[in-house]
């Protein structure tokens, strides 16, 4: 075993004496370029380690540049989806306000034709369910409103006062299974009551089987019931159920989209049949 291990130390001091005796001469020995064998082949190992160096540096750079891009990019793209929001937000804003103004504008050419002496009110509340069509507005009897007191919107009839209080009051809507108010169709000039049904009808009973009725018929207020005023616009007729000659069914269409009601006037001067009974239900 001494004698093996021997040959291999021989061995490997031999191998290492003769690659030193090649490094020896190659220090000594120009290529043809005049530059030593050596420092060629050793220029030539360590450029490659630089060029392979440079090129995992450059790709590091590069990713890491792709990589604070995508960054700076992303916050770019955050940035203009915020801005699109507070636009969009901005715009709906000033559509609620241009409808709005739209809406008063009305309103206020409903008060300037009509010889009535209204109060403007604001809806801020509406019943929870559909059993009683009901509105909350912010006036009250703090501005002389009272019950019975008809609440009315460019389109049309909207309903009554039914409960005030100092700052606000409570609106029955026309819609409202309790409500009724004196009606008459403008081209027959038959005259009817026109009843709630808790949905988003109305219906008109009473009418006689003598007048003549057609789809399409404008009804009005008649002003008989001493709340609404005389000529106020409820609907339309929209259909006619008719048995033996009497009409057993009339469906009206309100000329008011009661769920988009924003703001409503209040009439606050007496209709002549309240007028005439001495202040009727105050």
């Amino acid at each position: 075993m001494a004698v093996i291990d021997l040959r291999q130390r021989t061995g490997i001091l031999f191998v290492a004496v003769m690659l030193l005796h090649v490094v020896l001469i190659s220090a000594q020995v120009n290529s043809k370029t005049g530059v030593p064998v050596l420092e060629a082949v050793t220029f030539g190992i360590f450029s490659e380690a630089q060029r392979s160096m440079s090129g995992v540096v450059s790709g590091v750079r590069r990713v890491w540049s792709g990589y604070i891009g995508l960054r700076h990019l992303k916050q770019e793209n955050d940035a203009l989806k915020r801005d699109l929001a507070a636009a969009q937000i901005a715009s709906q804003e000033q559509r609620a306000l241009a409808s709005r103004a739209r809406g008063l504008e009305k309103l206020l050419e409903l008060r300037d034709r009509t010889s009535l002496q209204t109060a403007a009110a604001e809806i801020i509340g509406t019943a929870p369910t559909q059993d009683f069509r009901t509105v909350t507005i912010d006036k009250g009897t703090r501005e002389g409103l009272r019950p019975d007191m008809a609440v009315i919107a460019p389109a049309g009839v909207v309903g009554r006062i039914v409960v005030p209080s100092a700052r606000s009051a409570k609106v029955q809507l026309l819609v409202d299974r309790n409500a009724a108010a004196g009606a008459i169709v403008e081209r027959s000039r038959a005259q009817g009551v026109v009843v709630g049904v808790g949905g988003d009808r109305l219906e008109m009973e009473y009418v006689s089987e003598v007048y003549d009725l057609v789809v399409g018929d404008v009804v009005v207020t008649s002003g008989i019931d001493g709340i609404y005023p005389k000529g106020l616009i409820i609907g339309q007729i929209e259909s006619m159920d008719r048995s033996g000659g009497a009409y057993k069914r009339i469906v009206v269409r309100p000329a008011v989209d009661f769920n988009a009601l924003e703001e409503v006037l209040v009439v606050v001067t007496p209709t002549p049949a309240r007028d005439s009974s001495g202040g009727g239900s105050e």
